[in-house]
């Protein structure tokens, strides 16, 4: 992959997408200039004697008690242990190099005053995969998320836990030892602006966004398959309808379907004395309600961008006037309502998709034999694969109510209003693959619908992606064990495989306009 050269305030969403699938990754060295004078200010801030948060003060609810200038270093890895608290399951290894990735982005701004040798060895650990163990729970999303980058700080230290490249954990110490690297002691400064910020609730739901755009982006292709399936019109893909209302996210779904069924035999084959004057909803109505998606997704890509290239940690420092002045910027409630609003639109992406696979398996409904079988009674065909999909919307709907409304007061009710951005991230990739899974088995049934359409062909697009799911899953005749199927299904969505099939169809991206 290209390599990604990280310049803070000024990263794109594609550039972290690279960084979240692997890319090799270095920070500009034009950034630590303005580093160190954020260093040399906290220095400065120092040898004046005057209580600073963070810097020499206790920490939350203990603000008030003053730490004496011996102390000082002591302070700072005091608080990386005391907030190496996480429980749970460790992050997967690719959203916590994008966590390191967007810490360093961070501190590389220069206003928090870490120094350079504490950015470098950061970036060491990037460039070298050496990635800290993240354990996935602890954070409520304000006053930073606390223990997650607690633990991805102590690796620095030499506490917790390092995966090597080849995905074996060893205890932090021993790691950097093997790498020629020693384990650094924190300056003033250093071990808050560390384990303060967003960046756990901020990679997770950016590595969610990356991966709903496939799922979106998939579900537009199946969707085309469907109403092919069903022999549904193109009538309410035309793009004088959606200009009419003038969403953007409606305009260039519909007019994606319309590439994705162009030239179609099938489409062709009933335009004229169709006896159906109008499809069902789940057909007739993809540009408004993927459009819809479409439009809050870049709400939340927007969102995100701009969290990422912020900083977001506290108290600032201002080298021009040697001040540190202390906010709220590690509140992550921008997160978590892009992130809920995400979830929302995963709700719909795939409980519209489940409403075609039930219109197709119903004989009533889409003129097909039922089940999608060719001997109904004796074979069940596709039955269990519609309820494995309702199964499935049903419990990204239970995800779906919005973390960003909840609240619990923490550290002695000085921390009253927390964001709960990270479990609003978190869901999100459970949701996912839930998702992934329900446009996996439209795949399938959208093509076993085609099948029964001998002799008719639908557009270029969609046949390579019947061929490519055909590669993987044989029509279905007599029944057979569905489960590798389906598993196989969700794996063509999740890697991208119906995407590339339809290369050269623009498809909407999440980019934000």
């Amino acid at each position: 992959m290209k390599p990604c050269v990280i310049k803070p305030g000024r990263v794109v969403l594609a550039e972290w997408a690279a960084v979240y699938r692997g890319a090799p990754v270095s920070l500009d060295a034009a950034c630590y200039e303005r580093i160190a004078r954020g260093a040399e200010s906290v220095t400065r801030i120092v040898a004046r004697g005057e209580p600073v948060y963070g810097i020499n003060t206790g920490f939350g609810k203990l603000a008030s008690v003053r730490i004496e200038a011996a102390d000082l270093t002591r302070l700072q890895r005091n608080i990386v242990l005391s907030h190496c608290a996480g429980v749970g399951e460790p992050m997967p290894a690719p959203v916590t190099r994008l966590m390191l990735a967007l810490k360093i982005a961070n501190v590389a701004q220069g206003a928090s005053g870490v120094r350079p040798e504490t950015v470098r060895r950061l970036c060491q650990l990037l460039e070298r995969d050496l990635l800290p163990v993240v354990p996935a729970q602890g954070s409520v999303g304000a006053c930073g998320d606390l223990a997650p980058l607690a633990h991805l700080a102590g690796a620095l230290i030499g506490v917790g836990e390092i995966r090597l490249p080849d995905g074996a954990r060893l205890a932090a110490e021993e790691a950097l030892r093997r790498a020629g690297l020693e384990p650094l002691t924190l300056a003033p400064k250093e071990g808050l602006a560390l384990l303060n910020g967003t960046q756990f609730s901020t990679a997770n739901a950016l590595a969610a966004l990356f991966d709903i755009e496939t799922v979106f982006q998939s579900a537009l292709v199946t969707g085309a398959l469907a109403t092919e399936a069903a022999k549904g019109s193109d009538t309410p893909f035309d793009a004088r309808i959606h200009a009419l209302r003038g969403h953007r996210g409606q305009i260039e779904t519909a007019a994606a379907l319309r590439s994705l069924m162009t030239g179609s035999a099938i489409r062709d084959s009933h335009r004229v004395a169709d006896p159906r004057v109008q499809d069902p909803y789940c057909l007739r109505c993809q540009p408004q309600v993927m459009g819809a998606a479409l439009d809050l997704l870049r709400y939340a890509a927007a969102t995100l961008a701009c969290e990422a290239n912020g900083v977001s940690d506290n108290p600032l420092i201002f080298p021009d006037t040697d001040e540190a002045l202390s906010g709220g910027n590690f509140h992550a409630e921008p997160v978590a309502f892009a992130a809920d609003v995400m979830a929302l639109a995963l709700c719909e992406i795939g409980s519209l998709a489940e409403r075609r696979i039930a219109m197709l398996v119903d004989p009533a409904l889409s003129g097909l034999p039922a089940f999608l079988t060719p001997s109904p009674g004796l074979n069940s065909g596709l039955m269990m694969a519609q309820v494995t999909a309702a199964a499935l919307v049903a419990e990204n709907k239970q995800c779906a109510h919005p973390a960003s409304v909840d609240s619990i007061p923490t550290s002695a009710n000085q921390e009253d209003h927390v964001s709960m951005a990270a479990h609003a991230a978190r869901r999100l990739h459970h949701m996912i693959r839930n998702a992934a899974a329900v446009i996996g088995i439209e795949l399938i049934t959208a093509a076993q619908g085609c099948d029964f359409h001998r002799g008719l062909r639908s557009s270029a697009p969609l046949e390579a992606v019947r061929r490519a799911a055909r590669a993987r899953i044989a029509p279905l005749g007599q029944d057979r064990y569905l489960h590798a199927d389906l598993e196989a299904a969700g794996a063509l969505v999740r890697e991208r495989v119906l995407l590339e099939a339809v290369d050269g169809v623009p498809l909407p991206s999440l980019e934000p306009g």
